[in-house]
């Protein structure tokens, strides 16, 4: 059988990443170019400062890709961007390059779902992962309960109904005084911390989601008490919002049946959380969960994950036109 090499560019938001992956699970060269220091001092995201240093660093990151994999251009099968969600502007690079790589080389273009990608980090993590499975998306833009029928078919069981997990994380940073990033600032912190504030959940029949009240409560605790301990606030924070994803995970498994459990996007590098899912997976007398959690390096947004997710589009026949154009709210 053939090999096949993607060419996964991801320029979603802040980091500018090229990679190549060959058959949709062995990373060849995985560049991230960051924006972090640059957007710090703003305390988070400047949409058209994100878009200029995409445009800057895209063609120095595919040749850094390139030489690392030991590849030319053109030996590459597919050419697999994001193009959405995400904000527009940052997507608009990425996909435009890529765009103009499928048509100067005549190489297939096949845009990816940025959420796709996530979730296709954990293949390659582990090579024997296979559908169906469950999957637990936590990011800054989303939070869902997906059924992953198969390699390029989705279900959404719950999504959020205001803050995506990774928001809430951002806000509450911002609020006690830790800056951006705010979610592994508010991890590192919450390790030194005791969880012994009591903190609003939300509850929902189905398996949605909502943050925004546990968010405005640890606001408003710290606005009425600003000596409080902060590390207490925030290990209360994340025990909380970890009860809240456990309980839909047992929700989802209960309606499916299905027990293998896989995390996905950037707040699945959270300490706390990736611990209360291993225990979940401890916890099981019947030893039928199995958790999955993608490397640290793959949690955060990478080409890699996207050129793997590209793959197993394209090698089931799908292709995309050079009018393919990005989409900021695009849904799974």
């Amino acid at each position: 059988m053939k090999e096949v090499y993607t060419l996964g560019i991801e320029s979603s938001c802040d980091e500018t990443s090229v990679a190549i992956v060959k058959n949709g699970r062995e990373i060849l060269s995985n560049i991230i170019d960051t924006q972090i220091p640059i957007h710090e001092k703003y305390g988070g995201v400047v949409p058209e400062i994100a878009s200029r240093n995409h445009i800057e660093a895209i063609s120095r990151v595919t040749k850094k890709a390139l030489e690392e994999a030991n590849m030319k251009l053109e030996q590459i099968d597919a050419i697999t961007p994001t193009y959405g969600p995400g904000l527009v502007g940052a997507l608009l690079v990425g996909l435009s390059y890529a765009k103009a790589l499928s048509f100067a080389l005549d190489k297939p273009l096949v845009g990816v779902n940025h959420i796709q990608g996530h979730i296709a980090a954990n293949y390659i993590t582990y090579k024997e992962l296979k559908p169906p499975f469950l999957c637990m998306m936590m990011s800054g833009g989303n939070t869902q309960t997906i059924h992953v029928k198969n390699y390029t078919e989705f279900e959404v069981l719950g999504k959020t109904r205001d803050d995506a997990i990774g928001e809430a994380f951002d806000k509450v940073a911002r609020v006690v005084g830790l800056g951006y990033p705010g979610g592994p600032k508010v991890d590192k912190l919450a390790e030194k911390g005791i969880p012994n504030i009591d903190l609003p959940k939300t509850h929902f029949e189905n398996m949605d989601f909502s943050f925004s009240g546990i968010k405005t409560a640890v606001i408003n605790v710290y606005h009425k008490n600003p000596e409080i301990n902060k590390a207490d606030l925030c290990a209360s924070f994340e025990k909380t919002m970890t009860e809240i994803l456990i309980e839909n995970v047992k929700k989802a498994i209960k309606q499916t049946g299905i027990k293998t459990i896989a995390l996905a996007g950037g707040v699945s590098a959270n300490i706390f959380i990736r611990k209360a899912f291993s225990d979940l997976q401890e916890e099981d007398k019947n030893k039928e969960i199995k958790i999955y959690m993608p490397d640290l390096k793959l949690c955060t947004d990478n080409a890699a994950m996207i050129a793997s997710a590209g793959y197993y589009h394209y090698i089931q026949g799908k292709r995309d036109e050079l009018d393919l154009n990005a989409i900021p709210n695009l849904k799974l």
